[in-house]
Order: C-alpha cells, then sequence, then structure tokens
C-alpha cells in the first residue's frame, strides 16, 4: 500500500469511533419529526461532544447515533453562534474520545482529512490540504467567525460539526462551513479556540469575549522586514477589512496594516489573539502592535463586548 494511503487509513481508524451522527427533531404541524442531521464527535471519556452552532439552534429533541449504531438522547449544554460550536452531552457507558492536536502547528499544505455523514451517509472521509490559516469568515447573520481553517477536503450538508484531523489522527479544527457557489472551498474552526469555547460553554453555559471589528488572515513575515522593524514574530495577522464603527475602526487601524502584538505580547495566530481577548478586556484600554507601509506603530484599542 502506498504510504499516503496509509497515513489516511491510520488517521481514521484512531478517530472513527468517536465520531457520531447527530439528529435532529423540531415540531412541525404539532408533531415531531426529524428534521435535519450533522456530524459531531466526543472530546471526553464520559460523553461529551462538539458539533456546529447551526446543526442544533432550535432543535426540540437531539439525538446521537453512534459508530456502532446505538443511539442516545443528548443533552445540550451550550452553544456559541459567533463561533457556531455547540457541546451536547450524552449518557452511557466509557467513550473513547479523540485526541487534539494544536492547530498552531498546522502549515499550509499539510494533509487533513474530514470525517462525517454528508447528505446522511454515516462515516465518509474525504482527505484534502491545509489551504489557508487564520481566516475570519462571514458566518451565519452576518457574524463573522475568526480563527477558520481554509481546505479543499470536500464538505458537503451533514459534514458540519464533525472532525478534521491531521495526518496523525489529532483533531485540529470542527468542519463548519461550505461557501456557496464556490468550489472545493471548506473551512474549519481551529481546535484551539473550540477547546476554549467549549471550556466556557461547560462552565457558564455561555461564552463572553471581546470584540475589536477586524477581518484578519495569518501570513508569514519575510526576514527583511522582521529586521527592519525587529519584531520577533515569524507570522503575524493581515487585517484586510475593519468594521465601520467598530474598537478598530476608532482607534485607527486600517485595511492592509498588519497586528504583531497585543498588550506588547507577540500575536503569530488568530488563535493567540483570541485567547488574549477575554472578558476583562471588554471597556479597558488596551495597546495593539501595527507594521503599517514602512513603520511601525502602537493604537491604543478599546475592545467591546461581543454581541
Amino acid at each position: 500500500m502506498d504510504s499516503y494511503s496509509a497515513t489516511i487509513i491510520n488517521a481514521v481508524d484512531k478517530v472513527k469511533t468517536a465520531v457520531v451522527k447527530i439528529e435532529i427533531f423540531s415540531n412541525v404541524n404539532g408533531k415531531e419529526q426529524a428534521t435535519g442531521t450533522g456530524s459531531g464527535f466526543l472530546f471526553s471519556s464520559d460523553g461529551y461532544l462538539f458539533t456546529n452552532s447551526h446543526v442544533i439552534h432550535s432543535a426540540k429533541k437531539i439525538t446521537v447515533k453512534m459508530h456502532d449504531g446505538t443511539t442516545h438522547p443528548a443533552e445540550l449544554i451550550g452553544e456559541d453562534q459567533d463561533t457556531d460550536l455547540a457541546i451536547l452531552k450524552i449518557n452511557g457507558a466509557e467513550f473513547t474520545p479523540v485526541k487534539f492536536g494544536d492547530a498552531d502547528q498546522l502549515q499550509i499544505g499539510q494533509l487533513v482529512i474530514a470525517i462525517g455523514n454528508p447528505l446522511g451517509f454515516q462515516h465518509t472521509v474525504t482527505a484534502g490540504v491545509v489551504s489557508a490559516l487564520g481566516r475570519t469568515l462571514e458566518g451565519q447573520g452576518g457574524r463573522l467567525m475568526d480563527s477558520m481553517i481554509q481546505t479543499d477536503a470536500a464538505l458537503n450538508p451533514g459534514n458540519s460539526g464533525g472532525p478534521l484531523v491531521n495526518g496523525d489522527g489529532e483533531v485540529v479544527g470542527v468542519n463548519t462551513a461550505v461557501i456557496r457557489g464556490a468550489q472545493g472551498i471548506c473551512f474549519a474552526i481551529s481546535i484551539n479556540t473550540a477547546k476554549d469555547i467549549a471550556n466556557q460553554l461547560i462552565r457558564f453555559g455561555k461564552v463572553k469575549r471581546a470584540y475589536l471589528g477586524v477581518v484578519m488572515q495569518q501570513i508569514d513575515l519575510v526576514p527583511k522586514l522582521r529586521a527592519i522593524h525587529e519584531v520577533s514574530n515569524k507570522q503575524a495577522l493581515f487585517v484586510s477589512e475593519v468594521a465601520a464603527g467598530s474598537p478598530a475602526d476608532k482607534a485607527g487601524i486600517l485595511s492592509g496594516d498588519i497586528i504583531y502584538s497585543f498588550n506588547s505580547q507577540p500575536v503569530e495566530t488568530s488563535d493567540n489573539l483570541f485567547k488574549m481577548l477575554t472578558e476583562d478586556k471588554i471597556g479597558q484600554f488596551q495597546y495593539i502592535g501595527i507594521l503599517r507601509s514602512n513603520y511601525k506603530t502602537e493604537f491604543r484599542i478599546t475592545p467591546v463586548q461581543k454581541n
């Protein structure tokens, strides 16, 4: 067997029993009916699992179908529409969860594998590469979703909420969206961000975060640029758009700027910045380091509550 096929087979074997089919039931004309399906995966031995918010939002009842065909009723622990994540809980015997990878270690061109239930076909596997990192994507209702991994691993309706896996069988993302009208452009939420969201949803049932109002893309900083500006970063965040009236707009940040630090701490990935935008930053002056044209500068910015 060729090494490429062997890598995919081995990676899938490590996670396949943790991948589940989500079945949604809603009231239709006064009757409870199955109205949709999606994917999810177990990340703890006591039955906690990830899926997408849009998969389970407004569902009257949720069930989880396991790899072996058994079905469990699921409890919604919490959801965060801004990141399109939801946490469910099922009860039963001890489960075998997935192993998390580190999304910050991903590289463009790296092999990734998507597992899910597209169009109702359970445990479908597709493979591709990481196409871009640190994307900001406009999700449902116009919400901006940060820390997105772009991939060409084929996704279809029903894949939502399933795992994006690296060649070692470690989950590096939660599959979430396909851009309508595009060919082979798919997205996943960074697992590093997803873990932070899960912690808050399990503890509090909701998520509070500080908001800046920028659309970003993770980029490499060439050695010459790093030397000229005397920055240690190998990567940074390119600002492709600034929301009108947002904290970033009021601070004077412009499209084309490069974010390299936050409160004097290096920012190399959107996950780095996300972790720094904690609830205590809301309404308080912060300092954001910017590379603009041929000079380095710092802006004072006041994050607001993300609605």
